[in-house]
């Protein structure tokens, strides 16, 4: 029954969801963060940072280009990819590398490792941050002594609306 009220709860959020702010927030976030950091957003940056938070999906770079080069004619895959490579540097997007492609980070500036659930019907993907599971994840790579270079967990599955 818990999981089943969870998945409702879940959905409502959805439906109520307010995604013109979550844009808004994440641009705002950006501009203080690399503001505070002495490093540029340029315009470009800023609209691939707009692009990749359009909807909770992944969106893969030649998307970002052809969203991109509506408003910037003369766009090229070195513009976007460049611009991608910063946004992450910045912890400000995250790759999904099971998708090859982007998404926004709802922990931007906050140091973490990725853990997504990705729904394998719709698309949407859903960033959490569970500092537990990273503990858990760092430790096992301490005792088998392994120097983990990236701590990604992707898990894929089906949203709250595409399991009902």
């Amino acid at each position: 029954m818990a999981a089943q009220d969870a998945a409702q709860n879940a959905l409502q959020a959805h439906q109520t969801h307010n995604h013109r702010a979550c844009i808004e927030d994440a641009l705002a976030t950006a501009r203080e963060l690399c503001a505070a950091r002495g490093v540029q957003l340029t315009p470009i940056r800023e609209k691939v940072l707009q692009i990749v938070w359009r909807s909770h999906k992944p969106v893969g770079a030649y998307e970002v280009l052809d969203e991109l080069s509506r408003s910037h004619k003369s766009a090229r895959p070195p513009t976007v990819y460049r611009a991608l490579d910063f946004l992450m540097g910045e912890g400000l997007i995250h790759k999904i590398e099971s998708l090859n492609a982007y998404l926004g980070c709802v922990e931007a500036g906050a140091p973490h490792s990725g853990q997504f659930l990705i729904c394998r019907h719709c698309g949407a993907t859903e960033e959490i941050v569970d500092r537990k599971l990273e503990t858990a994840l760092e430790a096992a790579a301490k005792r088998t002594q392994f120097a983990a270079e990236r701590k990604v967990v992707e898990i894929s599955g089906l949203c709250a609306r595409c399991a009902r």
